[in-house]
């Protein structure tokens, strides 16, 4: 893996430390200057710093070290130079009074605005905070996917910088992973729909997540909530799987459910998203349904596939007998397609299914 890192530089009348800072108490009260507070972190010293600003392509996940954070909460941030110093203060002050070690991996996808200025002049008075920088936008799901790759806590958290999550919840969904080792993803689900296109999006996400339950046996109260905390260790195979866009959070999921890791839900709230959406309702509702479908074939081929084929089947063996007492030693054509496409489609099904049981990485 090749790392480049470029350093914000400061100019040379200006001291690295400003020597007026009050550093707070662990419960994060305010400066005196009425600016930002000042988070007391695992990642560095109280007081004012020179961020540094990474630049990570693909490559291995790092290593982590003994002396790393518990906690990286990964942070996808795409055009929120408005509003995300809020979630930055919201998530620092409720991390702080947690008492866990963490660190905040804020990702800029190639904002064009001046998100990444924001971020910068945050890690100053943060020492929590991480910087990627993305020199073209990759979408949500590679900004979580490098994301966890580059974390360097044990456990992860997966939100948004969009206000839409409850995202003081965060030290109660580690806290969960914490308590019982027998879950190895916690989910934040959602109990209203405050996203756009709502008229369409609660019906369509509803089907879509009958058929996400029917094709995994499970049960999902929410398919695709931006806000989980997981097992970093548990979740590295699968980072593969995950695409670029929006249906991320779907295919982790599915991918722990498949694999018998169990996923424990908490009700959560969910409020009207600052700044615009990115999401484009037809275009991701269709890339939504095909990876529900893909990480089922993946896992699962037999579920998908065998049940037409055997319709097929079925449907042409009662077609041919009806047409053999209709007209002796006469079989249509369309008789031959039916209980020929059905049995092409059963043997696809049991190659696919030899093919998932035969490779040994996941």
């Amino acid at each position: 893996m090749s790392e480049h890192t470029e350093g914000v530089e400061t100019p040379s009348d200006q001291p690295m430390s400003d020597p007026t800072v009050v550093v707070p108490p662990p419960d994060g009260t305010a400066r005196p200057d009425g600016e930002h507070v000042v988070t007391p972190a695992v990642a560095g010293h109280p007081g004012r710093r020179n961020p540094v600003i990474e630049h990570v392509g693909v490559g291995e996940p790092v290593q982590r070290g003994a002396d790393d954070p518990l906690v990286t909460i990964v942070l996808p941030c795409f055009n929120e130079g408005e509003h995300v110093m809020l979630e930055i203060e919201r998530i620092s002050r409720v991390m702080d009074a947690s008492g866990f070690s963490y660190e905040l991996l804020c990702i800029d996808d190639a904002s064009t605005d001046n998100t990444l200025e924001v971020l910068s002049n945050a890690a100053q008075d943060y020492p929590a905070i991480r910087i990627l920088a993305f020199r073209r936008n990759g979408g949500s799901g590679t900004a979580r996917r490098i994301g966890t790759q580059q974390a360097r806590g044990e456990l992860v958290v997966w939100t948004d910088a969009d206000m839409t999550y409850e995202n003081e919840r965060i030290p109660e969904l580690v806290q969960v992973l914490l308590d019982d080792p027998t879950y190895d993803q916690v989910v934040g689900a959602r109990t209203t729909e405050e996203g756009t296109h709502k008229w369409a999006r609660v019906p369509a996400k509803w089907v879509i997540r009958k058929i996400a339950e029917w094709l995994s046996r499970q049960r999902i109260p929410d398919l695709n909530s931006g806000l989980r905390a997981f097992r970093r260790s548990v979740a590295l195979p699968y980072l593969r799987l995950l695409p670029p866009g929006f249906s991320c959070v779907t295919t982790i999921t599915l991918a722990f459910l498949m694999n018998q890791h169990d996923i424990r839900y908490v009700e959560t709230q969910y409020f009207k998203r600052a700044g615009t959406s990115k999401f484009k309702f037809f275009k991701d509702a269709y890339r939504y349904i095909l990876q529900v479908l893909r990480m089922v074939m993946y896992f699962d081929p037999l579920r998908v596939l065998m049940p037409p084929a055997l319709w097929l089947v079925l449907i042409g063996t009662v077609k041919f007998v009806v047409d053999m007492v209709r007209h002796p030693f006469y079989v249509p054509a369309g008789t031959i397609l039916l209980l020929v496409s059905g049995i092409l489609i059963g043997s696809l099904a049991l190659m696919a299914d030899l093919l998932v049981r035969s490779r040994d990485a996941v």
